[in-house]
């Protein structure tokens, strides 16, 4: 797949114009999109949910708007989106302030979920409803009991510490896999750690998988720079994982992995899916794919950003790794999550605020 054609929207002003002129609405200078209490009534079709394929025109609601859900200037990175069906509720990491916040489907009410929180980056539910957590401060992979109580279920392997689990999805046979990154175990602003000054963690970024039986912890693939978001296909064929590590390896690319699944237990044929290079202002660039979800038809929904206008947002992906759309945000995504009562509501997390829209598509998993 690393030969097919660069796909090539308009971006920026040029995207809004074209759609503006297509809709016989008056253009005008491009400025940042306000999202505040103030801002502007949005015309439909929403103009930030951007069709680049005929493919995704399906899945693209004429009277849905992006809609910021909650905004904070205290909220430093928000990550790790989880919906809990039962609660209707979305949970969510903010990691530099250790704690998650809760969004109520009912009322959008926020409320303080988890504080402190282990500085905890990805969350999911497994399929007895019990919250997953990726703890960056304490290196481990977290259970939250019905009781209340906290069940370590990952803290080393081969001896050896974690460097910081990043995002974890549950299996229907009751395993976890999650990512091993690095970033939470690299302690300063250049990517080094603080006791060696170098980018090498505490040992090779790898992803993993927890036996639901014995509890005993299976390295499954390390070729793969940084592990980043994870998710499954529709069907557990096939795992998909965003690779991060050109963030600290000059050799590595933006791109998301896929890997066959066999036995229910292992990874084999490890590939790229694609790649994240896209061309914004008559310039290719190549932004992170962070968290990444699947919808009912095979599609991968991946946060995107690090780029810029016309780039950072959602960019949505065919299951043959061709980008069929774009979704696009004032902010860095972070991570995305698909939830609502009908599991048509995608969420995503982004800097220091949340959005959500409504799509013509499910997600193919429980969170």
């Amino acid at each position: 797949m690393t030969d097919r054609p660069v796909a090539q929207p308009l971006a920026g002003s040029d995207r809004r114009s074209f759609l503006a002129a297509a809709l016989g609405a008056v253009t005008t200078a491009a400025v940042a999109r306000d999202y505040g209490p103030d801002a502007p009534p949005v015309r439909y079709p929403e103009p930030d949910v951007i069709a680049l394929d005929k493919r995704f025109e399906k899945y693209k609601l004429g009277n849905a708007p992006i809609q910021r859900l909650y905004h904070s200037p205290n909220m430093l990175w928000a990550e790790g989106p989880a919906w809990n069906g039962v609660g209707r509720y979305l949970l969510w990491s903010d990691i530099p302030n250790n704690h998650q916040l809760r969004w109520l489907e009912e009322d959008g009410h926020v409320s303080t979920f988890r504080q402190p929180s282990g500085n905890s980056n990805g969350n999911t539910f497994d399929f007895q409803g019990r919250q997953i957590s990726c703890q960056h401060l304490t290196r481990q992979v977290v259970r939250y009991e019905h009781n209340g109580s906290v069940t370590v279920l990952a803290d080393s392997y081969g001896g050896k510490s974690f460097n910081a689990p990043n995002d974890a999805v549950v299996h229907p046979n009751g395993d976890i896999w999650f990512t091993d990154p690095g970033y939470g175990g690299l302690m300063n602003y250049e990517g080094r750690r603080a006791d060696t000054g170098s980018v090498q963690p505490y040992q090779k970024e790898a992803i993993y998988r927890i036996d639901s039986k014995t509890g005993k912890v299976f390295q499954v693939a390390d070729e793969i720079f940084k592990p980043n978001g994870l998710c499954f296909s529709p069907d557990y064929q096939l795992l998909y994982v965003a690779d991060t590590g050109a963030s600290h390896y000059s050799e590595a690319k933006e791109v998301i992995k896929v890997w066959d699944v066999l036995e229910e237990s292992k990874l084999s044929n490890g590939r790229e899916f694609t790649s994240m290079a896209l061309e914004v202002d008559g310039e290719v660039k190549a932004g992170f794919a962070d968290g990444i979800r699947a919808d009912v038809d095979g599609n991968i929904w991946a946060s995107a950003g690090w780029v810029g206008d016309g780039y950072d947002g959602v960019h949505i992906f065919a299951p043959d790794g061709e980008r069929i759309g774009q979704i696009l945000l004032p902010e860095i995504c972070s991570n995305v999550c698909f939830g609502g009562t009908h599991r048509n509501r995608l969420f995503m997390t982004a800097s220091t605020s949340l959005y959500a829209v409504y799509v013509e598509t499910t997600g193919a998993h429980i969170s």
